[in-house]
């Protein structure tokens, strides 16, 4: 249907905040590797509003409202998304909109990816799109936003202008933002609340209150046209000059007040072999203005002046893994925090002005000790009592289905007297026929008869142990539904692959007496095949090879066998859908944890863990990979 009216060539975005007494609506963001705001669900803010109205200085855990981001968490004391998994962290910003706008009528505009997927627009662009629509314009052109694509309402698509390609667009209804009432002020006061009285030493604030001062030297810088900073003689004034600091994030100061550089010697920053003057302020050196700050050490020479000229734009807004910068002076910083000398987040480039040979402490959320130290070929020994360093499985070794008939009579046996209560597989009566009567046809078995597992006594119809069978893995055991007690040698579906095992002579975390067994598992990408979720497609194998520690005493051996034995029946991966990414078809975990992190436990994957080993033998044993399968 065509859409009356001319097309609209500059847009009008909702970003900005709105006169102090009007509602607005809550958008939270978090900023990509493009340097571009990209918003959270409706779903996610309401949730981070709610958390943020109990604690305004508090952790917002994602992964409660939406699984697929189970590894990410929100400090809103920083303003920064970490994950939890790779130590990422990306900032965040909480921004408002009209209650008329898209995010308030739940309106979202989405393209198609080259997945066949619906990706949404990013806030701004989506809000200009339906201001667009709903004046009827029959096209938008983005160049104004910075992007060379044109909408066409009419045939719902973006066309890129350069290239001409073409891609599908949509716009749905979903949950509308949540909305706000109350005076805010234009320049957000993130973090929230002010420290006050003596500052805290604790290694959680110190890493906070760092980035908060780092946050304050970026988000400063970024907003000027020039950059420049003139550390030169306070002389006896007791001031020290320095860049002014963000008004959108209150909080700890960039600067220590431990000592001003004094004397003829200087160290000036200059952009772009620009001239401009420095925006400057002097800040009185009194600790009242350092609340809860890591005591840094302040620029200092022995050799006259210091210079260092820097072109071309930064790019240290690009929200990769934020570093440590220190000083020229390389003084003290925080006990726990490693100490890496200044450069740009790409490892290329130039460095940003507010980071360049300044006394600044950038630091960032712990980051898991993922592996050891380097570790020589000739330090891999054996594991003590387990012959061989590596196990493969081929498909060769997969095992072939046996009789259904004959696996459920071996494992059962036959009850004469019925009880009248149901059969838990096809919910009918015991006493009556099979639910599965008609459907299923085995010479050997009929629909009443009715059967009672050795081990644990449960009572089934024959026949539905018999279909129960034939939609597993055909292995030769049988697992009671009820109690999930193991009948045979369960096996799985995991993928060929490799698995090494071997001492390192480093000692985990709460194991101090213990050298350490590394496992190594690696699975290739592959075709899955008719045991599998879907015959004939390929499936992905993410993160591999994948490294796993255990201590390396007898109760770490004792569990390094049981899980050379779930290997060898293919029980430690499947293939699935990823709870963390929400990838289908690729290989996962298999319910048996394993521990990824070798130097720490940020993630609950890592040591010190007293309790795993005894948990994971009680995983391998509902696997049927009990102590009981062990040789003396």
């Amino acid at each position: 249907m065509a859409r009356p009216g001319s097309g609209l060539l500059v847009p009008v975005n909702g970003l900005g905040y709105p006169p102090q007494n009007l509602a607005r609506v809550v958008v939270w963001e978090w900023m990509n590797e493009h340097g571009r705001w990209r918003p959270y669900s409706a779903v996610v803010c309401h949730h981070v509003e709610n958390v943020l109205k109990g604690d305004a200085r508090g952790t917002v855990v994602l992964g409660q409202v939406d699984a697929q981001l189970t590894a990410y968490i929100i400090d809103l004391q920083s303003m920064h998304q970490f994950r939890q998994d790779t130590g990422t962290m990306r900032p965040v910003q909480r921004n408002f909109y009209e209650p008329s706008s898209a995010p308030g009528k739940g309106v979202v505009w989405e393209w198609e990816n080259d997945s066949g997927s619906w990706t949404p627009y990013d806030m701004e662009i989506c809000v200009t799109i339906q201001n667009a629509y709903e004046k009827q314009h029959p096209w938008l052109d983005l160049t104004s936003l910075g992007f060379c694509y044109l909408i066409d309402f009419n045939s719902m698509c973006q066309t890129n202008r350069q290239s001409q390609r073409k891609r599908r667009l949509r716009r749905r209804m979903d949950l509308a933002y949540p909305l706000i009432m109350g005076s805010i002020p234009k320049s957000q006061s993130w973090p929230v609340g002010a420290n006050s009285g003596q500052p805290c030493s604790c290694q959680q604030c110190i890493l906070v209150n760092s980035t908060r001062a780092a946050s304050n030297a970026i988000l400063a810088s970024q907003r000027r046209k020039h950059y420049g900073v003139t550390t030169g003689n306070t002389g006896a004034t007791g001031t020290l000059t320095a860049v002014r600091q963000s008004n959108t994030f209150a909080g700890t100061s960039l600067w220590s007040p431990t000592s001003a550089s004094s004397g003829p010697n200087n160290n000036n920053i200059s952009m772009g072999g620009g001239h401009a003057k420095a925006e400057q302020v002097l800040l009185p050196l009194s600790s009242a203005n350092f609340p809860c700050s890591p005591v840094m050490p302040t620029l200092s020479s022995a050799h006259g002046h210091h210079a260092l000229t820097i072109n071309g734009q930064n790019n240290l807004n690009r929200p990769g893994t934020q570093r440590i910068s220190i000083s020229t002076a390389r003084g003290a910083v925080p006990p726990g925090v490693p100490a890496l000398p200044v450069k740009n987040l790409t490892g290329t480039g130039p460095v940003h002005p507010a980071l360049a040979g300044l006394p600044v402490c950038l630091t960032r959320a712990p980051k898991p000790i993922l592996h050891p130290p380097p570790i020589n070929k000739s330090d891999m020994k054996p594991v003590p009592g387990i012959n061989g360093m590596r196990r493969k499985t081929k498909k060769k070794h997969l095992r072939k289905g046996k009789n259904p008939e004959d696996v459920v009579r071996r494992y059962t046996e036959k009850i004469k007297v019925v009880p009248d209560e149901d059969c838990t597989i096809c919910m009918e009566r015991l006493v009556m026929a099979s639910g599965y009567e008609g459907i299923l046809h085995h010479k050997g078995i009929k629909p009443e008869l009715v059967g009672k597992l050795g081990k644990c006594g449960h009572m089934y119809h024959l026949l539905c142990l018999v279909a129960m069978y034939n939609n597993g893995n055909k292995d030769g055991s049988l697992q009671c539904p009820t109690c999930k007690t193991i009948y045979g040698e369960k096996t799985g579906t995991q993928p060929p692959g490799k698995m090494e095992y071997h001492v390192i002579p480093h000692c985990l975390p709460g194991y101090p007496d213990s050298k350490s067994i590394r496992i190594v598992y690696d699975i290739p990408a592959g075709i899955q095949t008719n045991e599998h979720p879907s015959p004939g497609k390929k499936f992905s194998a993410r993160g591999f090879p994948r490294h796993c520690y255990l201590p390396d005493n007898d109760k770490g051996r004792k569990v390094l066998k049981l899980l050379i034995m779930a290997w060898d029946r293919r029980l430690i991966f499947t293939i699935g859908t990823s709870s963390t990414t929400g990838e289908s078809d690729t290989v996962v975990w298999n319910e048996i944890h394993h521990k990824t992190e070798f130097g720490s436990n940020l993630t609950g994957h890592g040591y010190p863990d007293h309790k795993y080993l005894d948990n994971v033998l009680t995983e391998l044993s509902a696997q049927g990979v009990g102590e009981g399968n062990l040789k003396d």
